[in-house]
C-alpha cells in the first residue's frame, strides 16, 4: 500500500471546519454548545480548536473553572475567521454556473416592520426571484446586531434610534415620525396639548417591552420618573391599531402605520407636552459581507418596495 507523506506546509494549512468550529466556540463561549449546533461529539471539537492552537503557535482560548473566553490572540484569529468564510463563500458562488439567481438570505427586523414589507408586492418578489429562499428574523436592534456581526443575519432592518457605525453599511435611512394615539372618539383627542403625566394613567396598548420605538418611549418616560403599565403587550402592531381604532385604549406608535387611520378619521394624532423621540429606520449589512446576488436581489426589493417612505402601507 502506498502511503503518502505530508509536506511541513501541507500539516500547517488551516483546514476550514476548524475555522467555523472557531467561531462557534468563540460566539457560544462554550465547547459543549457548539458541538451541540454544529452536530459533532465534544472531543471532536476540543480536537479541532487544539489543532488550530497547535498550527498557529498560540493559545486561542482561556479555560477557567469550566469558562471559555477568547484570549487577545483568540480576538485577532476571529476578525480573519470571518474574512476566510466570507471570500471561501464568495469563491464558491462565483465558480458555481447558474441560470437564475437562487440561495437562502436573512433578514433580521423590527417586528412591527414585517407586514409593511410583505404585502402583496411579495408575490412579484416570488415571481421574480422564485429560488430565493428568503427567512425574516423578528428581534430587537441589540440582537440583530449580534446576528449581523456572527454571520447569522445578512441584512437588518432597524427601527430606533440613529446608528452609525464604520462596521456597517448603510443601504438607505430615514427618519419615521411616531405619535401617542387615539380613535377619533375619544375625549383627548379633542385636548389641544395633553401633558405627559395626564397620559399615563390611560389604558394603553403597546408593542413588547425593549423593542425598538416601545423602548425609546419608555426610557424617555424613565428620564420624567413615570412608567407606562399597558393593558395589552404584542408584537403586532397593525393588530394595536385596529384596537385604538375600536377604541380599547391608546398606544404609541410611528406614523407609516397610522397614517392611514388618521387620514380617514378613524384614529387621531395626539399632541403631547415636551415628548419627542427621534426614530429611525436604517437598512444595514456588515461591511465584511460579500454581497451575493441574491442577497443583492433582496436588498433591491426592500428599496423598491419604498419601505423607507412615508406612504408606507399600514402594518
Amino acid at each position: 500500500m502506498w502511503e503518502i507523506e505530508k509536506t511541513d506546509e501541507e500539516e500547517n494549512k488551516l483546514d476550514i471546519k476548524n475555522l467555523i468550529t472557531f467561531m462557534h466556540v468563540a460566539e457560544l463561549n462554550s465547547f459543549t454548545k457548539a458541538a451541540g449546533k454544529l452536530g459533532y461529539s465534544q472531543s471532536t471539537v476540543s480536537f479541532q480548536i487544539r489543532q488550530m492552537e497547535t498550527e498557529l503557535g498560540t493559545q486561542l482560548f482561556e479555560r477557567i473553572n469550566h469558562t471559555v473566553a477568547l484570549t487577545e490572540k483568540g480576538r485577532e484569529v476571529l476578525k480573519y475567521a470571518h474574512q476566510i468564510t466570507k471570500l471561501t463563500q464568495e469563491l464558491e458562488e462565483r465558480m458555481q454556473e447558474v441560470s437564475e439567481i437562487s440561495g437562502h438570505v436573512r433578514l433580521a427586523m423590527a417586528d412591527s416592520l414585517c407586514d409593511s414589507l410583505l404585502d402583496e408586492h411579495f408575490l412579484e418578489f416570488r415571481r421574480r426571484y422564485p429560488g430565493i429562499e428568503l427567512k425574516i428574523i423578528a428581534a430587537g436592534t441589540e440582537e440583530m446586531f449580534r446576528l449581523l456581526n456572527h454571520n447569522e443575519a445578512d441584512v437588518i432592518l432597524t427601527l430606533d434610534n440613529h446608528i452609525y457605525n464604520t462596521e456597517y453599511v448603510i443601504v438607505r435611512e430615514e427618519k419615521v415620525g411616531v405619535h401617542f394615539v387615539a380613535d377619533a372618539a375619544n375625549p383627548l383627542g379633542k385636548c389641544k396639548t395633553i401633558s405627559v403625566r395626564e397620559l399615563v394613567d390611560q389604558p394603553f396598548l403597546l408593542t413588547e417591552k425593549g423593542m425598538s420605538y416601545r423602548r425609546l418611549m419608555d426610557e424617555r418616560l424613565a428620564g420624567m420618573s413615570l412608567e407606562i403599565r399597558p393593558v395589552l403587550e404584542i408584537g403586532s402592531a397593525g393588530l394595536i391599531c385596529s384596537l385604538v381604532e375600536q377604541g380599547a385604549g391608546i398606544s404609541f406608535l410611528p406614523d407609516y402605520v397610522t397614517a392611514e387611520s388618521v387620514a380617514s378619521g378613524r384614529m387621531v394624532w395626539l399632541d403631547v407636552e415636551h415628548f419627542e423621540i427621534e426614530v429611525w429606520k436604517q437598512l444595514l449589512y456588515h461591511r465584511d459581507k460579500w454581497v451575493s446576488p441574491q442577497m443583492e436581489s433582496v436588498i433591491q426589493y426592500c428599496v423598491d418596495m419604498e419601505f423607507m417612505s412615508k406612504n408606507v402601507n399600514k402594518n
